[in-house]
């Protein structure tokens, strides 16, 4: 039986977006779902990533069903950060046998980060988050979306499959500013 480490959870700063196992088994039962655990003796949950299918009422759902996936979440344990766990998850969570068909993105809000923990300022987790999704394909787009236009160090981030048409690509470069052909 799995569980969190302790050191997931709340922080002066920060709260953990998933601190319940059965959140991400649930999670892990959606179609094309991809939850990733990073585990040290086979139970003890150190990190995480999920990998899902945006809400029917989210910006980045209007190209089609099945057609964007969002990394969700990726965290690390506090203890565990800069030891490559982070790398792994992200490696695992793009080796969904579709991930060619779809186009998978994150978005990083700088509220949402553990600043303190890294000890970094937001450009630095900004930079960080980037160099983390570049070597898998992901680069960043420019949108219109009002949560990451708030703060310049948020990010949109995203990396399109090889299977998707040109139609397809040029329909997610209009959503991404809110605009149709």
């Amino acid at each position: 039986m799995c569980s969190f480490d302790s050191k997931f959870g709340i922080h002066p700063h920060y709260k953990s977006l998933y601190t319940r196992k059965e959140t991400l088994e649930k999670i892990a039962e959606m179609p094309d779902a991809n939850v990733v655990l990073a585990l040290i003796d086979y139970q003890h949950i150190i990190g995480f990533g999920v990998l899902v299918h945006p809400e029917p009422d989210e910006r980045w759902a209007e190209l089609g069903p099945g057609v964007m996936i969002e990394i969700k979440a990726i965290e690390v344990c506090r203890d565990w950060r800069s030891t490559g766990v982070a790398r792994g998850i992200v490696q695992l969570l793009v080796n969904h046998p579709r991930i060619e068909d779809m186009i998978a993105y994150m978005v990083g809000y700088s509220w949402t980060w553990d600043l303190d923990g890294a000890l970094k300022i937001a450009q630095e987790y900004r930079t960080m988050l980037i160099r983390l999704f570049e070597p898998f394909g992901f680069q960043e787009f420019q949108t219109n979306e009002p949560n990451i236009c708030l703060k310049p160090e948020n990010i949109f981030m995203a990396r399109i499959g090889n299977s998707i048409s040109k139609e397809v690509r040029t329909q997610f470069k209009w959503l991404r500013f809110g605009v149709q052909p």
